[in-house]
């Protein structure tokens, strides 16, 4: 989608609200909806906006586990797998692991 149609004033959205959510759902494509010239909301199919949770909610777990590392919280990984298998034996005696 080029630019120009990609940036929407609201009362364009308001006006032609169901052409705009078909296209946004067809396309894959956001919106920019703005208001007194100022770009205020993004309107995206919920098949993106799921995508975007689901990365950033993993980038997330990257930046802990850089602050782990960081602050030293960390074990081989030897160790981490022996302990597991200890509480999983703990709770599970007849477990194979």
């Amino acid at each position: 989608m080029k630019l120009s149609e990609a940036i929407q004033p609201i009362s364009y959205v308001k006006a032609n609200a169901a052409e705009v959510v078909d296209r946004v759902c067809e396309t894959g494509e956001s919106v920019i909806v703005t208001q007194n010239g100022r770009a205020r909301v993004i309107i995206q199919d919920l098949k993106t906006y799921e995508r975007t949770q689901e990365t950033l909610a993993i980038l997330e777990l990257a930046r802990q586990g850089d602050e782990d590392i960081a602050a030293g919280r960390t074990r081989p990984i030897k160790q981490a797998f022996a302990e597991l298998r200890k509480e999983i034996r703990k709770k599970n005696p007849e477990s194979r692991l």
